[in-house]
């Protein structure tokens, strides 16, 4: 199919956009990526009067460490963070972990994190982190600059915060420090589909206990979800030995972390291939599974840092 009639503009600052949002007379879309935005289009489920190219803006186009944060332009590549030294630290493995299973290449080459907060779909593997990590989004209007934290951004299945008018210039995230341990599981139908579920995790230990846990969830409820049962179950918690993500005893921290997740934290719905009681149960399951990679990764980390000590 092909998409309904549009006006189109390429502007080359901020203001240049934001003047053309603020038209109120006609429906506007901003364009990055494109990943969402023409399939809906092509499939006339959106038909705006004017698309809004934000390519030409060069300030739009940054990827810098401000303080202890990092600071994400509207224009940076999904591609960019398949490098885990995109970012620093853990926090770059992180997004490595967690961009493979975004797409297939050529999309991940045009797609940006940015544009994953403008549809803030529930299975958004982005919006899932910034959820853990307590992430800021920075929008701008012709009114002027404001941040919004993660927490308060997300209203429901493709719903924000985000005014008409606005558009959203940056996502920033904390840094991790390296005695965090991180992972990133994703389970899916098929490699074409959406995630059925998928968790991050951030785990951060000293003396081999657990101080603070950080679980955000993919397409486990209509928006994306931090775990803070799940959390709260692992804070003091001793990390324990190495284990088998996919062989885990039910009394292990980790599954019943797993369980609280998908029992307290997650509100899934059927969907015509996974019934919730099978979706609960992958909830669990991955979650746990995640633990487990983040945990192994802190041991890593650890064992680096001890001997570089020496």
């Amino acid at each position: 199919m092909k998409p309904a009639a549009f006006d189109y503009i390429a502007p080359r600052t901020v203001p240049e956009a934001l003047d053309a949002l603020a038209d109120g007379d006609r429906m506007t879309q901003v364009l990055a990526g494109g990943q969402s935005l023409l399939l809906e289009m092509h499939l006339e489920r959106i038909r705006p009067d004017l698309v809004v190219d934000i390519n030409r803006i060069p300030e739009l186009d940054h990827l810098r460490v401000i303080d202890n944060t990092l600071q994400v332009g509207a224009l940076i590549r999904h591609q960019v963070f398949e490098s885990a030294q995109a970012a620093p630290g853990p926090l770059g493995s992180l997004f490595a972990l967690a961009v493979v299973n975004i797409a297939h290449p050529p999309i991940r080459s045009r797609g940006t994190m940015v544009g994953s907060f403008g549809w803030g779909h529930p299975a958004s593997e982005w919006c899932a982190i910034a959820m853990a990590l307590d992430a800021d989004i920075q929008l701008q209007g012709r009114q002027g600059a404001r941040t919004v934290a993660a927490r308060d951004y997300f209203h429901g299945p493709l719903t924000t915060e985000r005014r008409p008018g606005e558009l959203i210039t940056s996502v920033t995230y904390p840094l991790l420090t390296e005695d965090t341990g991180v992972g990133f599981i994703e389970h899916r139908r098929t490699h074409f589909c959406f995630a059925q579920v998928a968790a991050a995790a951030v785990l951060t230990a000293h003396d081999g206990v657990i101080r603070e846990a950080r679980i955000g969830l993919v397409n486990c409820a209509d928006r994306p979800l931090r775990a803070h049962a799940a959390e709260q179950a692992l804070t003091g918690v001793e990390i324990g030995p190495p284990a088998d993500g996919y062989q885990l005893p039910e009394s292990h921290p980790f599954a019943r972390a797993g369980r609280i997740a998908a029992e307290q934290d997650a509100d899934p719905i059927a969907e015509p291939y996974a019934g919730l009681e099978y979706r609960r149960h992958a909830i669990a399951v991955v979650t746990a599974r995640t633990l487990c990679q983040a945990a192994n990764d802190h041991r890593s980390r650890s064992g680096k840092s001890q001997g570089d000590g020496q």
